[in-house]
């Protein structure tokens, strides 16, 4: 039996961007995702710890040690600038493996989203 679990974790990143213009997607520091184990195009869940809004849409990178993080398209109507969110991925795995699965959990720096 597979079960989904977390497989990656951004905890507590605040938007530097929305831009309702872009084709979507959310723009994520590169630094971020590598030390997330997130690749490009992975559906993340973003949790908005602001106003409580849960969405899903697909990660791409940013610029490295930009800390940016930037809602693109639709999403970009659910948060605001300086708005704190949780970035998080799944992944489906036996159970017996999920026991053993250590996720990547990620705390940047709260003020500049970069890693310390």
């Amino acid at each position: 039996m597979l079960i989904e679990v977390v497989k990656s974790k951004i905890h507590r990143v605040k938007v530097t961007g929305a831009d309702l213009n872009y084709i979507g997607s959310i723009t994520i520091d590169e630094d971020l995702m590598d030390a997330a184990n997130l690749v490009h195009g992975e559906k993340v869940q973003i949790v908005n710890n602001n106003n409580g809004e849960r969405l899903e849409t697909y990660a791409i990178p940013g610029p490295r040690g930009s800390g940016e993080l930037t809602l693109n398209g639709a999403a970009a109507r659910k948060v605001a600038v300086g708005d704190v969110l949780i970035l998080i991925a799944y992944a489906w795995m036996e159970a017996e493996e999920a026991r053993r699965f250590n996720p990547a959990l990620v705390f940047p720096n709260e003020d500049t989203n970069l890693l310390d």
